[in-house]
């Protein structure tokens, strides 16, 4: 699986988890040149908190376009750390 935008390859790997129609990519399969720290948090009843990073290529910005769970709720355990994407980041094979 690849997570392309802005014509670039964000992340690249064949060992994805999909949770609820959403590729999770680990965190060594993704370039973190292209990413940016951001403040937003969201909540999720059975995952718990989600923190955000803002893409950033080619000095184009997509903020908020990735999401992760760095101390997910033990039914999501599997997904650690793992990054997944939105707005716009195509995910295909």
């Amino acid at each position: 699986m690849k997570a392309i935008w802005n014509n670039v390859v964000i992340a690249e790997s064949n060992k994805t988890i999909v949770v609820e129609g959403n590729h999770y990519f680990p965190p060594d399969s993704v370039n973190p040149a292209y990413l940016q720290s951001t403040s937003t948090n969201t909540t999720c009843p059975w995952k718990g908190v989600a923190s955000y990073y803002t893409l950033d290529v080619d000095g184009q910005q997509n903020k908020d376009a990735a999401w992760y769970y760095p101390a997910p709720k033990d039914a999501a355990k599997q997904i650690t750390g793992y990054i997944a994407f939105w707005r716009g980041v195509k995910v295909e094979a």
